[in-house]
């Protein structure tokens, strides 16, 4: 029986690029990279003075040839600032395929976005992710979470910045995370209940391989779809991590040929091999090998 995949498997994010729209280097290189998605920021690594400059960057970038393959994603400064007018502005003009929001607090920062982007008769492939990296983002991430997937709210996709998080609320940056498990948790719940994609947070310290490697074990293991990276050689590792082995397409296959036996018609449960597996199962399954497909066509012929 052929089943609807959930939105948050329509798309690979299992690395997720953050490049300086102010470093013209990392821009071009971002062609040959084999991420899954790339934010171009104008907020946090451009600094005040060069954020007209990083604009003028981004129009030169989109204007070149296409990034193919990837998801092109722009993180604007707040519209609170002197800055976040003129960055949707370029938004709406480039239509990327989604715009990031920095420290949402609560659902109408999406919302408001939304409806200016509908006012401005942006198409609707134009997506919005939001970053989660305030105390109250986190306290209201299931109402942000909730409201983004009402008529014409766009969102897609939370993105955790520990970071800023770490900043507000003192909590020491310490190997596995655990005092901020409960919060990353909470997002991962928010995001499941609604259909949307959690991105994990950045880890600072690229050169750390074997750190990094452990922080996108747990991540995975937590239910993120992918990691915010910071430089190029944290690519294969999250797309290793965050991609399904062998041994999981294996077994999805092995469920979805179990159901597809003419025996197993109409029931919700059957016995496979002396374990019982149910339909859930087999939505499970099928997003997975779709999203094995999907990692398979991105590969060269």
């Amino acid at each position: 029986m052929s089943r609807t995949i959930p939105l948050r498997s329509l798309h690979l994010r299992r690395s997720v690029l953050s490049v300086p729209a102010m470093n013209l280097r990392a821009l071009e290189k971002s062609h040959s990279l084999d991420c899954d998605a790339v934010i171009f920021d104008l907020e946090d690594s451009v600094s005040p003075e060069k954020k007209g400059q990083a604009r003028e960057n981004l129009r030169g970038f989109f204007a070149g040839p296409p990034l193919e393959g990837k998801e092109r994603i722009i993180r604007i400064n707040s519209l609170s600032s002197e800055f976040g007018a003129a960055d949707l502005d370029l938004v709406k003009a480039l239509l990327p395929d989604a715009v990031l929001l920095p420290k949402v607090d609560e659902p109408g920062d999406v919302t408001d976005i939304s409806d200016l982007l509908a006012d401005a008769e942006a198409p609707e492939a134009l997506r919005i992710w939001a970053m989660i990296e305030t105390p109250r983002g986190v306290l209201n991430v299931g109402a942000i979470a909730g409201a983004g997937r009402t008529p014409g709210a766009r969102l897609d996709c939370l993105v955790v910045g520990l970071n800023d998080l770490r900043k507000e609320t003192g909590v020491l940056p310490q190997p596995g995370r655990s005092y901020l498990v409960p919060w990353l948790m909470q997002v991962v719940l928010a995001v499941r209940a609604y259909g949307l994609d959690a991105i994990d947070s950045v880890f600072n310290d690229f050169k750390d391989a074997e750190g990094f490697d452990a922080e996108c074990g747990q991540g995975r293991a937590m239910g993120f779809a992918g990691k915010m990276l910071i430089h190029p050689s944290q690519i294969e590792p999250a797309n290793r991590h965050f991609g399904p082995s062998a041994e999981e397409i294996a077994e999805a296959e092995a469920v979805i040929s179990a159901f597809a036996d003419p025996d197993a018609r109409g029931l919700n449960v059957i016995n496979a091999n002396g374990r019982m597996i149910e339909r859930l199962h087999l939505v499970q399954a099928e997003a997975l090998v779709h999203k094995a497909r999907l990692i398979s066509a991105r590969k060269p012929a």
